[in-house]
């Protein structure tokens, strides 16, 4: 029988990757990608020629069976995402869960994701903290940011650089203009930066100067 391993992938800089991970992508009979065209820049750069295949969230669901079955005929494969830890705001928790119900060895290597150096760089309580990725678009988002408000641990919000302002302003909102947030954006790249402060000052900050990249949002709780 084959097996599932999750793959994660540099979250910007390419040095931030494993030895077992350039071993472990080389060495599997298939790699399942997010965005092939992505994944191939990193593949390219390290010499890796296994074959690839697109599996994201608009064709997972399709692809569940034929997978598990190639891995019950004995293929090895690998989940990467575009960048970070595969299932984490990423494809890859169907695919985990079908394996673990066919009885396929499933391993998660451990690597880069985003949001544990925004965490422990924003100076925020971070011996407990609660992971929220996005919140939700339309339906249900207000009830979210109601419920957020009174969460006690520090809480972690991934977010696009186009909505961070709008969102930034709802959580003035619904936790007090005062509460202490911290904004890191382009994490392990050139132009890495974090902004801290309270809602408030944050909010304006990135309403003089919009942001660009991808941000996480890293706000105390009550």
């Amino acid at each position: 029988m084959g097996k599932l391993y999750l793959v994660p992938t540099p979250i910007g800089n390419l040095k931030d990757i494993t030895f077992r991970a350039i071993e472990v992508l080389k060495s599997a009979d298939l790699i399942l990608a997010e965005d092939t065209r992505t994944s191939g820049k990193l593949l390219k750069h390290y010499e890796i020629s296994t074959h690839m295949q697109s599996h994201h969230m608009h064709n997972e669901h399709k692809t569940l069976k034929m997978l598990v079955d190639k891995m019950h005929s004995g293929l090895t494969i690998a989940l990467i995402s575009d960048a970070g830890t595969p299932a984490i705001s990423d494809p890859g928790f169907l695919l985990t869960r079908a394996c673990v119900e066919a009885g396929i060895e499933v391993e998660c290597l451990p690597g880069a994701t985003a949001f544990v150096p925004a965490l422990v760089n924003s100076g925020l309580p971070n011996d407990r903290f609660v992971f929220e990725g996005f919140l939700p678009v339309k339906k249900g988002r207000q009830t979210r940011l109601q419920i957020l408000a009174e969460e006690t641990r520090t809480i972690i919000l991934y977010e696009s650089p186009h909505k961070l302002v709008k969102t930034l302003g709802q959580l003035s909102e619904y936790f007090g203009a005062d509460r202490a947030v911290s904004v890191s954006r382009e994490l392990t790249k050139l132009h890495e930066e974090t902004v801290r402060g309270s809602l408030a000052s944050v909010l304006e900050h990135y309403t003089q100067k919009p942001p660009k990249g991808e941000l996480v949002i890293i706000v105390a709780g009550k």
